[in-house]
């Protein structure tokens, strides 16, 4: 992509606001504001927005916030969001498709199958969009984003569009690390499919989603899974036996239904509450069976 010539900028044409507050963008629904926001119209006009900011400005991409905490104090820093914007879908030739950040992941899993391509099931089982599965490699049911990933699209700080491989990055389990030291964010990706039976893909993620739905809080808000499974174990079953289902720190819950799962359970938990709950889970756990659990969860922001 070229860089626009500075001298003779071009207008913005996305949304700016500010002392936005994020618990309406998280899916705990908790948290405290972010010192500015912006809503690009599209992927040019988020690489201007983005190359016009300071070096020292704090930017962070957020898609439907399915993985993130924002402290109650806020983010003194400003807040990208995808998921209004960069929302394209293109279908390629060989089975592939270009996706933008934006999208949810569970309507790639269901275009994909409509279009009798097989591959991308699981990912109606993760609960954000594609640039939040890319950057922490979600996965569920022994699949992983970056299982079906040919090559990505980044934005660095100048504005600049990469196509870049997997060879490009560190690839792990909830993990995702870019083996340059520039900062770069994803923007979209390309994905390499097979070709399958539409039916019975489309039965494939009727019964994932049954299985999520008998075994996740999906009534209550939440994170999805805060802590990563340990090598050998499950958190859920480690924080089980700790006898924390149930347990309570102000309004934030562990799940009687899945215990690796933190809820806001009557919609008054503070961002506080929740952080506070997650490191009580975290030292019992390291205190009865030795393990030293790791979150999936993004934390950000400044106590209140």
């Amino acid at each position: 992509m070229m860089r626009e010539d500075l001298s003779r900028p071009l207008p913005l044409r996305g949304t700016l606001r500010h002392a936005e507050p994020m618990s309406r963008h998280v899916s705990w629904r908790a948290g405290g504001c972010a010192r500015t926001a912006y809503v690009p119209a599209d992927a040019d006009d988020l690489a201007t927005f983005v190359a016009r900011q300071p070096a020292d400005e704090a930017l962070l991409f957020v898609g439907l916030g399915s993985n993130l905490l924002v402290r109650d104090g806020g983010y003194d820093g400003t807040v990208v969001f995808l998921h209004p914007s960069l929302s394209r879908i293109d279908w390629l030739a060989d089975r592939r498709v270009f996706v933008e950040a934006g999208v949810a992941a569970p309507k790639l899993a269901r275009l994909a199958a409509n279009h009798g391509l097989t591959g991308a099931e699981f990912l109606a089982g993760i609960p954000g969009t594609i640039g939040g599965a890319l950057t922490m490699n979600a996965g569920c049911h022994g699949a992983e984003t970056w299982g079906i990933v040919s090559a990505v699209r980044t934005l660095d700080r100048a504005g600049n569009t990469h196509t870049r491989t997997p060879a490009d990055f560190e690839i792990g389990y909830r993990h995702v690390r870019g083996k340059t030291a520039a900062e770069e964010w994803f923007t979209g990706a390309w994905f390499a499919l097979a070709a399958g039976d539409a039916a019975a893909s489309r039965a494939r993620i009727k019964d994932l989603l049954a299985r999520r739905i008998a075994s996740q809080p999906l009534s209550r808000p939440n994170c999805g899974s805060v802590f990563r499974n340990p090598p050998g174990d499950h958190a859920a079953r480690l924080i089980e036996a700790c006898g924390l289902k149930g347990f309570c720190l102000g309004g934030a819950c562990v799940s009687t239904k899945h215990a690796n799962f933190i809820v806001n359970a009557e919609g008054r938990a503070t961002a506080g509450d929740i952080e506070a709950l997650i490191a009580h889970v975290a030292r019992t756990v390291l205190a009865r069976h030795g393990v030293a659990l790791e979150t999936e969860v993004h934390i950000v922001g400044r106590p209140a």
